[in-house]
């Protein structure tokens, strides 16, 4: 399922041409996957307090398309590509109306508070997957298609 974040560019998103900074998409994506995880029912916080474990972002690919501007109404998508026992792929975008301005492919790992490797908790790869505990699904497997993740 896609999550779907709305964004207003501010001035202080912005360069010295008037269209957004290249690093600021990759800000809009972060306030993008916070609100899909909150949106699934999972409580970051609670997750590290409780399970010890946090989300870092491992490998970003991302092709910036065409200039978003200021003031512009922006939407981050976001889909779940593939979920494993420790990381997690993401596809997201930003559109401006029908148009695709940004695309990443994002790969998020799993991390004890002190850095090293950590599983994902069985109950938070089940709300990932729409699955019961203990089961994973990639979004490519639910679309019927072989997924490279």
């Amino acid at each position: 399922m896609m999550h779907r974040f709305q964004i207003r560019v501010y001035y202080e998103d912005t360069d010295l041409a008037g269209i957004v900074y290249y690093a600021n998409y990759l800000k809009f994506i972060e306030r993008a996957r916070t609100e899909w995880v909150r949106g699934l029912g999972v409580d970051q916080g609670r997750l590290k307090a409780e399970e010890g474990v946090v989300f870092a972002v491992r490998r970003v690919e991302a092709d910036y398309l065409s200039p978003a501007r200021f003031d512009d109404q922006l939407e981050v998508r976001t889909e779940l590509l593939a979920a494993t026992g420790a990381r997690i792929a993401l596809m997201q975008e930003v559109w401006r109306g029908d148009m695709r301005l940004f695309a990443a492919r994002v790969e998020l790992v799993a991390l004890r508070e002190d850095g090293r490797p950590a599983r994902i908790p069985p109950a938070l790869r089940g709300v990932l997957g729409g699955q019961p505990p203990g089961t994973m699904v990639s979004g490519a497997e639910r679309r019927g298609i072989a997924d490279d993740a």
